[in-house]
């Protein structure tokens, strides 16, 4: 059983979709710091000194209940939503570029010329004999 493990776990489609995992989600991380750090503070800024990820709507106040316990805010925290969702865009598109790309390089080879296949020893010593015959009359 872990003789076939090992096998499955080491095909090559496996591995790829490792790696494959692994490099979405560090390329993930670096979408979300640019949405984050970079791209929402300008707009925040263009827009009033908007911080996106604390814009909510709040349904229910934080308070203190009777038995002296604090009851959470409820909220509906729609500025990390727009986050997300720009986040998403960025992510998509760029995902949508890579595979653009792809498909125009896989076009182009498609598009070479194939090479005729080669000639099969059998015929071509046939095609010598026939020379050979045709020099000699």
């Amino acid at each position: 059983m872990l003789k076939e493990f090992r096998e499955f776990a080491m095909k090559g489609s496996v591995v790829d979709l490792a790696v494959g995992l692994i490099i979405g989600t560090a390329f993930g991380a670096i979408v979300k710091s640019l949405v984050e750090d970079i791209i929402m503070p300008p707009i925040g800024l263009v827009l009033g000194n908007v911080d996106f990820s604390k814009l909510k709507y709040v349904m229910q106040a934080a308070s203190i209940g009777p038995d002296g316990k604090e009851i959470a805010e409820v909220a509906i925290r729609y500025g990390l939503f727009l986050n997300f969702i720009i986040t998403f865009v960025i992510v998509a598109f760029s995902m949508f570029m890579i595979v653009k790309a792809m498909n125009t390089l896989k076009r182009k080879q498609e598009a070479a010329p194939v090479p005729p296949p080669e000639t099969p020893p059998q015929e071509k010593l046939l095609i010598e004999i026939r020379d050979l015959l045709a020099k000699r009359a």
